[in-house]
């Protein structure tokens, strides 16, 4: 049986490579890294992020975290190399737009942005996410029967076309348990998801900040 893993933040491109890769029940408190020069290759690489992309978050609009600052990547085109847990192989890369976030902790954040061709196209593509998002315990406790995963509905916020916060915990033995919020809102024919997380429970999680974020995220996505 292997122990489960994902990624709270992916590779920070653009600005400095901060993987930090903590077990859904992880090892540990991981530290921010100095950017590899494998990382700023990739940076300069990167195509220019259009004008007309929707506003993404900045890192004074997460969470608050108690013993850190927040740090950015870069927006950048397509999607994130490591896919948000509980997110994975939901949101196409045309159209997608994204930014990382960590601290210098064991906390981290994406925000995906997908501007699709029609509203009906970007009304699909929010409820496929929400519905993987509520899928998500269950599913996660069908790869890893050892482990415990349950999840919340926070409920729906006034934002635009509307947007829906979710939390989702997960248990594994012998290692630390991981605490996950989402934010899936959408305006005309673009989505976004904001996803948090961080080892800890249901009581760690800062639900009525990330509900601000989540709201601010959506608001910011219009874009005369």
């Amino acid at each position: 049986m292997r122990k489960p893993t994902h990624s709270f933040r992916g590779a920070a491109l653009g600005v400095v490579a901060a993987a930090a890769i903590v077990a859904v029940a992880g090892t540990g408190p991981a530290q921010a890294q100095a950017p590899s020069a494998q990382a700023q290759a990739r940076a300069g690489a990167q195509a220019a992020v259009p004008q007309r992309t929707p506003a993404h978050l900045v890192p004074r609009e997460l969470p608050p975290h108690p013993s850190s600052d927040w740090y950015a990547s870069d927006v950048t085109e397509g999607l994130p190399e490591t896919p948000p847990f509980c997110a994975e192989k939901t949101f196409p890369s045309a159209g997608a737009t994204h930014r990382t976030f960590w601290t210098e902790y064991d906390t981290g954040a994406t925000q995906i942005v997908v501007r699709t061709g029609t509203v009906e196209a970007a009304r699909k593509l929010a409820a496929a996410a929400e519905k993987k998002i509520r899928n998500c315990a269950a599913d996660w406790e069908s790869r890893f029967p050892e482990g415990t995963a349950s999840w919340r509905d926070y409920g729906a916020l006034t934002a635009e076309d509307g947007a829906h916060v979710y939390g989702v915990h997960t248990s594994y033995p012998d290692s630390e348990p991981g605490i996950h919020l989402f934010g899936v809102g959408r305006d005309g024919r673009t989505v976004t998801v904001v996803t948090w997380g961080e080892m800890g429970g249901y009581d760690q999680a800062p639900l009525a900040d990330f509900k601000r974020t989540t709201t601010t995220a959506v608001v910011k996505l219009y874009h005369p």
